[in-house]
């Protein structure tokens, strides 16, 4: 048996798993990170935390393996950036988190370009991204070290690989790469249009490689002697390969922190429209292919809000529970609208929303209204994927921690009407992970080798598919009124930058 350790620097965690090459996880490991908010809309990480956080969880998934890997894969939380030094390896400042929103002022500056975006990396001007992060970045004191050639910058792949290998490559992954709004998808390089738009030294920027691939040798102290690091992608596209979603027309939805859905639409790039995003996956052999995705900025935070910031849950397993024990939610609507509105109406001055309370509302209301959102704003997604790409999800795969729900999982297929599927084994990140580094590493032949073992908890539209869908109607009013809020004109000073989750 051969091993592959995967590692999935995450939001809030830095996990990892030991897969055998039998698909069986016989090690796992980790570390909790900490979340900065030193104003209100910045969110941000420690990259040296980062890096521990990852080196401690791999060790401890190496050492209850009890087995030594022979690749490493790598998936990160996309769109944080890090900037650090050439020389000392040190970071400049600490990295950006997707969810912070400080450059939402910049975005609107940019709106008159909106369309050149799009064309050129599939993205629109949203603080979600990575360009206006590290523009700000340089602004705030770093370009002058950035145009003498002596500062690095990349998401946090890149940092991790350049760590790992003790400074020997500098490196990203074509997925991570189109997530910057600094990538030209049609071409496959970065962009000088956009570097200078952003004021980013090309000097500064990594590699771009092939997911399933070459991304140097860790340093041999890290694990007592070198591995190779064969495969990197951005946290939703792992996810999407681990699912088995090689071809045309199939997708998943993973429910973490925010919702991502993400349908492959082939090697011929989709038609660019408002609402959803054109990104760069990976096919059956690591290689770029084309998605649409639908990044919805707040899904299981909500439940996580309602938990730790309203203290109306003990824990995030007892919303299924919550949700069982009531017939509906007596017509109240929770628009999770707490870091803006992404897909697909994408307006970030929108705030989080509840329409329809009454004296009768309780706890469960509130906490079913908040699954409910979930599986509304994945139908939204879906219904515009499929008109804009002529692609058809005849069943959805799906992941993350509110995956597991099951209450919701049937009412999302319920209000489908199509299958959904649930993995046995939903730590799909990270197997996606895996899945590349071992296909490059020879661990797996094929793509088909590595997911032959796969099994699913399927839920069918059933009895309550007529009632979900009667709450269409309420939940896209709900909307509208959400939005009317943030674009109201009489608003005045409204500040677009409140905390990210």
């Amino acid at each position: 048996m051969r091993h592959v350790l995967a590692i999935d620097q995450g939001t809030t965690a830095s996990k990892c798993l030991v897969v055998r090459s039998d698909g069986v996880v016989v090690g796992r490991g980790q570390r909790d990170i900490t979340q900065y908010f030193p104003q209100p809309g910045w969110v941000e990480h420690d990259p040296e935390e980062l890096l521990a956080t990852v080196i401690a969880a791999a060790r401890d998934a190496v050492a209850g393996s009890g087995q030594f890997p022979d690749a490493i894969g790598i998936t990160n939380q996309r769109e944080t950036i890090v900037v650090w030094d050439r020389v000392t390896g040190q970071p400049a400042a600490r990295a950006i988190v997707w969810q912070d929103r400080r450059t939402a002022a910049r975005c609107r500056e940019l709106e008159p370009l909106v369309e050149r975006l799009r064309h050129l990396t599939g993205l629109v001007a949203d603080p979600y991204f990575s360009a206006t992060k590290l523009e700000w970045l340089l602004r705030d004191g770093l370009l002058e070290r950035a145009e003498r050639g002596e500062l690095l910058a990349g998401t946090v792949d890149s940092w991790l690989i350049w760590r790992l290998t003790g400074g020997m490559v500098h490196a990203t992954d074509y997925t991570n790469a189109s997530r910057t709004l600094l990538f030209d998808i049609q071409r496959r390089e970065w962009s000088a249009e956009l570097c200078e738009l952003f004021g980013v030294p090309r000097s500064m920027l990594p590699e771009v490689r092939p997911s399933a691939g070459d991304f140097g040798v860790t340093t041999p102290e890290i694990f007592g002697r070198s591995v190779p690091v064969r495969g990197v992608a951005g946290d939703q596209q792992a996810a999407l390969f681990g699912q088995g979603c090689w071809e045309r027309g199939q997708g998943k939805q993973t429910y973490g922190t925010g919702a991502f859905l993400l349908l492959n639409t082939g090697s011929e790039r989709p038609s660019d429209s408002p609402g959803v995003l054109t990104t760069l996956a990976c096919d059956s052999a690591g290689q770029p292919v084309y998605a649409l995705e639908g990044a919805i900025f707040i899904a299981g935070a909500a439940i996580q809000w309602l938990r730790d910031g309203l203290g109306i849950l003990e824990t995030a397993a007892a919303s299924e529970e919550l949700a069982r024990g009531i017939a509906d939610t007596g017509g109240v609507y929770f628009v999770p609208a707490l870091a803006g509105l992404g897909a697909p109406d994408w307006e970030p001055r929108a705030r989080g929303t509840i329409v329809g309370l009454t004296r009768g509302t309780g706890r469960a209301e509130l906490v079913r209204a908040a699954l409910e959102a979930m599986a509304h704003g994945t139908r939204d997604v879906i219904d515009l994927m499929e008109r804009q790409s002529g692609a058809h999800f005849d069943r959805l795969r799906v992941d993350g921690g509110a995956s597991a729900n099951s209450w919701l999982m049937q009412f999302q297929a319920d209000l489908l009407g199509r299958p959904v599927d649930r993995p046995l084994q939903v730590e799909t990140t990270a197997l996606g992970a895996a899945g590349l580094a071992g296909l490059s590493s020879g661990v797996w032949p094929t793509a088909a080798s590595f997911a032959e073992r796969r099994e699913f908890t399927t839920f069918l539209p059933g009895d309550g598919a007529e009632a979900a869908r009667d709450g269409v109607a309420g939940w896209r009013r709900a909307v509208r009124t959400a939005l009317a809020w943030a674009r109201d004109p009489e608003a005045g000073g409204l500040d677009d930058s409140e905390p990210a989750a």
